[in-house]
């Protein structure tokens, strides 16, 4: 009989999951699990859902062909937030361009894969398993990256997805990582408030014994995360947004050095096929008035500084605008990576707007570089073992 911590999940509205290591349970294994700290080293990804517009995020504003081809979206010098004298952010993105200035935020430019997919869910699956099989490869890249990086460390206890829908990259078929919208909800079927987290006796049945410690995990896990939300003491003011409670959130996990090592959230609305202008506008505020709350609220503290922000989408979009206003499913784009362990700069190469393929950005660096990166030189894991293939480093870390 095979008992699992799936068997007592509840959430109010959310999704809640966890998984266990082999072993009995006890008071000593909590949510992340024991076992080495290390340099206490976190990663947050921020997925941008819907196929994130490049051009409208890092903008080629001084291109003549850009100006040709978007005549209603397009932004122009007077509207972004120059980087040089071709291309410069968004200009609602004036937190991150401060960053950028401070050299705390590092842009990868033309980021994509070969022979792009343009469906969500297919590109989706590339991204979040770093590999072109997608769902076949059977887990996300991120276990294999805490596993990789942590061998004595429960890994999937390491993972934290704070939202409605757990991306695939924390997908392992071993196991799942704590997942939830908002702490209050993070609560497991028969817990109370008298519930202790001390390893319950044996009743001399191996299943029972096997359950009732995984409840006992279970209670201390859930315990802790809510302790941690609602302890945590910051005088930055988070925009009450979906986006910004989450932030604040994993704040507050990282604060509290209770193990996470990658925490997940993502923020919606990016399939931006119609009135692009006026919706994307508004995503690049509610980015960068979160991130840039967050990373302020993070510099200076100990565990602040030890954690490395990723931001990517699935796909870019279209080059040229379509009849509706908007920008249709495209290829290559941008990600930002950022916090104060990163080196910032422009990192890749631009795509070229005269040679595209099919009406498409032809991508100029793989994403999985930028995970090299991340996993090689920030967490110390080899690379190669984590993604099953090698991929030249970026210097932002």
């Amino acid at each position: 009989m095979r008992i699992d911590r799936r068997s007592f999940l509840a959430a109010g509205g959310g999704v809640l999951a966890a998984s266990f290591g082999a072993g009995p349970a006890s008071a000593a294994v909590r949510l992340f699990g024991g076992g080495d700290e290390r340099d206490g080293r976190t990663l947050v990804l921020v997925q941008l859902s819907g196929g994130n517009d490049g051009l409208s995020t890092v903008v080629p504003y001084a291109n003549d062909e850009y100006r040709r081809v978007r005549d209603s979206i397009r932004l122009n010098a007077d509207q972004v937030l120059a980087l040089d004298d071709e291309r410069g952010l968004h200009g609602e993105l004036k937190g991150l361009k401060s960053m950028y200035d401070a050299g705390r935020l590092a842009i990868v430019e033309g980021a994509g894969y070969p022979n792009p997919i343009r469906s969500h869910f297919k590109s989706y699956d590339v991204w979040h398993t770093a590999h072109a099989r997608g769902r076949a490869v059977g887990e996300g890249w991120v276990p294999r990256l805490v596993r990789e990086a942590f061998p004595k460390e429960a890994a999937p206890e390491r993972m934290v997805h704070i939202g409605k829908q757990v991306p695939y990259s924390l997908h392992s078929p071993t196991s799942a990582p704590v997942a939830f919208e908002i702490p209050e909800s993070y609560r497991w079927f028969g817990q109370t408030p008298e519930a202790s987290d001390a390893a319950p006796e044996s009743t001399g049945n191996p299943a029972l014994d096997r359950l009732r410690g995984v409840q006992a995990d279970a209670n201390a896990s859930s315990r802790r995360i809510r302790d941690a939300a609602r302890s945590y003491r910051t005088a930055a003011d988070y925009p009450n947004s979906a986006f910004g409670r989450a932030l604040r959130v994993a704040a507050s996990l990282i604060d509290a050095r209770i193990g996470g090592r990658v925490i997940s959230v993502d923020l919606n609305g990016f399939d931006t096929h119609r009135d692009q202008r006026r919706q994307h506008d508004q995503l690049m505020r509610t980015l960068d008035e979160g991130l840039a709350v967050f990373c302020g609220d993070l510099r200076g503290r100990t565990a602040g500084d030890e954690c490395m922000v990723v931001v990517f989408s699935e796909f870019g979009r279209r080059v040229a605008e379509n009849g509706s206003r908007g920008t249709d499913h495209g290829t290559a784009g941008p990600m930002f990576v950022m916090g104060a362990p990163v080196k910032g700069g422009l990192y890749g190469e631009a795509p070229r707007l005269d040679r595209l393929k099919d009406g498409d950005l032809v991508h100029t660096t793989d994403f999985r570089s930028v995970y090299a990166t991340v996993a090689q030189r920030w967490f110390g894991a080899d690379a190669e073992a984590v993604l099953g293939a090698k991929y030249p480093l970026l210097d932002f870390a």
